[in-house]
């Protein structure tokens, strides 16, 4: 039987936005998300979160289930609107006594908080008057709201994460627009991120400087799918590099080096924004753990301009400022996103990672699987999703094995839930969301979960 350590963190983990419901209930104001969701064909069938599995009025109800699976660790993510209304000045405080009940609801059942400040729902006053991400404002705005949250629940909260994937901030929201705030350009994207990036080290510098005494730990979460060579030509194996700078090295250089991948500065020239001196000192260092979101594989090989083109939405930054072509493996298993199942890929990442930043703590703050679950006699076999946790879980333990600092896994996600610009029609969660009743079901992995962190393997 495979072990893990006795201090290796289990949890689970979900985002305001999909889960919470009470869109405007108890003060809470708009986020870009309330808003994008009222356009016409954005979202599959004109779905929303308004309500979504109602985690807002029921958080008592899914601590417990929470509680029955066994898991130590619960991520959740704040929403900025709930707290600050209009993304600044006024503070909501019925919004601050949601987060401040389910941080003591949580801790009343022996479950650890990992806060996360921002999940992509950043305050639509925020968007709509000071032109969200794409103004450097934004960074100060950000810090003010996260030294609230440390203000009102760092007493209790010793976990925290700056932001949640800005990769998919700036390039979703900001590039290809599919993703509120659902603009579309070929440079916004990178000055959105380097905003994003000078906000999380701002709020870092916040932590680490005026809640010193709070005794807590903060970091970053980057998402990164590991980019294998379609071939072992030299070409092909600087491209696979090269999409995981443009990928993961865009946002983890500056925070463990300071400053962009040079492969970014050569090829984007003045479209990519540059730090001041004073800025890369904050920016340096500004995590004390690596948080990485992980869930495919794909090939990568270089664009030779013949005419193929490659993914766009699995490319680490803008397709044609990368010239690298992806694809995937015919063989390979599939999720109903189209996302390979490739755990040797999860265990070449985390590798690539320890090389690349000197062996960091990581946490891997999301995995996990998309099926079409189904109910049958009151249960949920999701017996693919079960396989696909199992293969991942053993290519984590082998990292660890082989000298890998991965400290803590959190499976994605606890629930269903509202799966962005898939509505629901895509279930991650090992519980079951019957959206008719919002009844919860544990799946099979919920079960499976259950049993491993009681035995601390499997």
């Amino acid at each position: 039987m495979i072990k893990f350590s006795n201090d290796f963190i289990w949890g689970t983990a979900t985002s305001a936005y999909q889960i919470e419901g009470g869109h405007n209930a108890d003060g809470k104001g708009p986020s870009i998300w309330d808003s994008y969701c009222t356009i016409p064909n954005r979202i599959k069938n004109n779905e929303n979160g308004n309500v979504a599995i109602d985690h807002y009025n029921r958080y008592k109800e899914d601590v417990a289930l929470l509680k029955s699976q066994g898991f130590k660790a619960y991520r959740f993510s704040i929403s900025w609107s709930r707290i600050m209304p209009e993304g600044k000045g006024k503070i909501n405080e019925e919004g601050i006594l949601f987060y401040s009940n389910l941080i003591d609801e949580l801790l009343k059942n022996d479950i650890t908080p990992w806060v996360t400040l921002y999940h992509w729902d950043l305050p639509l006053a925020l968007e709509m008057e000071n032109d969200g991400w794409l103004n450097p404002d934004i960074a100060d705005y950000f810090e003010a709201f996260a030294k609230v949250c440390f203000e009102r629940f760092g007493d209790r909260v010793k976990n925290w994460i700056t932001l949640n994937e800005p990769w998919v901030a700036a390039i979703l929201g900001y590039g290809q627009g599919v993703f509120a705030p659902g603009r579309t350009s070929n440079s916004e994207p990178y000055l959105a991120a380097h905003h994003l990036i000078l906000a999380h080290a701002k709020a870092v510098k916040q932590y680490r400087t005026n809640f010193n005494n709070q005794k807590g730990t903060i970091g970053i979460t980057n998402n990164c799918d590991w980019r294998e060579p379609l071939t072992d030509k030299l070409c092909d194996i600087d491209a696979a590099e090269r999409a995981l700078l443009f990928f993961i090295g865009w946002f983890a250089d500056p925070v463990y080096f300071g400053d962009y991948p040079q492969v970014m500065k050569d090829r984007l020239g003045e479209r990519l924004p540059k730090f001041t001196e004073e800025e890369k000192e904050l920016i340096k260092d500004s995590s004390d753990f690596f948080g990485l979101n992980h869930y495919t594989t794909m090939y990568a090989a270089e664009d030779d301009h013949s005419g193929i083109t490659g993914s766009v939405y699995g490319n680490g930054g803008i397709s044609e400022d990368q010239d690298v072509i992806l694809s995937q493996d015919e063989s390979w298993p599939l999720t109903s996103f189209n996302w390979a199942v490739v755990p040797w890929g999860c265990y070449k990442l985390l590798d690539w990672i320890s090389k690349r930043y000197n062996n960091p703590d990581i946490i891997i703050t999301e995995n996990g699987f998309a099926c079409d679950d189904k109910v049958e006699n009151g249960e949920v076999n999701d017996l693919e999703r079960l396989d696909y946790y199992k293969q991942y879980l053993e290519a984590c333990n082998k990292a660890i094995a082989d000298g890998i600092n991965l400290k803590g896994y959190f499976a994605w996600s606890l629930f269903d839930n509202f799966e962005w610009a898939s509505g629901y029609s895509v279930r991650f969660g090992i519980n079951y969301i019957d959206y008719k009743t919002l009844k919860r079901i544990p799946k099979a992995s919920a079960l499976w979960f259950k049993q491993i962190i009681k035995n601390n393997g499997w």
